[in-house]
């Protein structure tokens, strides 16, 4: 069933299975007790950023269909992206399993895209099992989107740090604890931001126009959720989304929670925190899941976002686009608040 821009599950397919790698950066926080592996080296054995990043996300997908007691026979597909150009670190991670492969770019947001998708998928009937799944890594996408870290430019206080880490789980019709309810598909917002720095202001209008659709199409108020989460707007990003909300009457300064505040642990050090398609995936696929299927966390709404800017348009002075699609998440485990 669908109303406005949101589509409701009929048949709640379940997250059956979820695993997250990180960096040694991101393991020194709270992460670094939930992730399936934590690196030592971000270089993970490899010659370059790049390959490092595509085994960090077949890695992360391997352990979520092993997890599901799962074999590539009973994935009806895999819908992955990332932030390199023509999402490499996705298709190359592709050529390691035998699964059909749908490829997505929705920059930080691609996590929520992949898992409302393959709800979608599952929902319909289409589908028994499929993985949602990204990743991405600080050196690559520093290569790609502003300086290679050899010129060791410094880093301005708005600007981010994109998260080194890969999350992948499998969405299933039958078996899991967490049960996907419903998901609303995100608006393209851009709110005249041409500062590649400045994530979080840039994507703040899409989450907070994407969250208050889900609320108006679904008739829940923020209090009805445990937690609120974006992916990755930061310290300056959340404090804008919640100014937003509060703009239109919502609140939801007590249970919203950034992955990008709460991935590092001290984020003083690390400017206004975490970003990169690897950023909520981590957080989601590791903390949020493994709380939810302890009955801790009821309900979730899953809101990542991601700036749909390249270097090309950034270079023509173009200002940044922005997304956000929002996942609503619900325990089924015994004795879940």
């Amino acid at each position: 069933m669908k109303k406005g821009n949101t589509l409701f599950f009929k048949t709640r397919p379940r997250v059956r299975s979820y695993a997250a790698i990180c960096g040694s950066k991101e393991k020194e926080g709270v992460i670094g007790n939930y992730a399936d592996i934590t690196l030592s080296d971000d270089m993970y054995g490899e010659s370059t950023y790049e390959k490092a990043e595509c085994k960090m996300l077949s890695g992360a997908i391997s352990l979520a269909v092993e997890k599901g007691g799962l074999t590539d026979c009973d994935i009806d597909a895999m819908l992955s992206g990332d932030l390199l150009n023509q999402i490499i670190s996705a298709s190359f991670a592709a050529r390691d399993f035998e699964f059909p492969f749908l490829g997505l770019y929705s920059a930080c947001s691609t996590m929520s895209e992949s898992m409302l998708l393959s709800a979608a998928l599952v929902d319909s009937g289409f589908a028994c099992n499929c993985v949602a799944a990204t990743g991405s890594h600080f050196a690559s996408a520093e290569r790609q989107y502003r300086y290679p870290l050899e010129l060791g430019c410094t880093r301005p206080p708005q600007s981010q740090w994109t998260v080194t880490g890969a999350g992948a789980c499998v969405i299933s019709d039958a078996v899991g604890k967490i049960a996907i309810t419903s998901a609303t598909l995100g608006r393209v917002r851009d709110w005249g931001v041409t500062d590649v720095n400045n994530m979080g202001a840039a994507m703040a209008p899409a989450a907070a126009d994407t969250i208050m659709r889900h609320f108006k199409d679904t008739g829940t108020k923020p209090e009805d959720y445990d937690m609120i989460i974006t992916g990755d707007l930061g310290a300056l990003g959340s404090r804008i989304l919640k100014d937003l909300m509060w703009e239109k009457s919502y609140d939801i300064s007590s249970n919203h929670v950034d992955c990008g505040e709460i991935i590092y642990k001290v984020i003083e050090d690390e400017f206004q925190g975490g970003s990169g398609a690897g950023c909520s995936a981590v957080v989601m696929n590791s903390y949020v899941f493994t709380k939810m299927n302890a009955g801790l966390y009821k309900k979730v709404l899953f809101a990542a976002t991601g700036a749909l800017l390249s270097t090309v348009s950034s270079g023509q002075g173009e200002s940044i686009p922005c997304i956000s699609h929002a996942v609503e998440l619900e325990s089924l485990a015994a004795g879940a608040q």
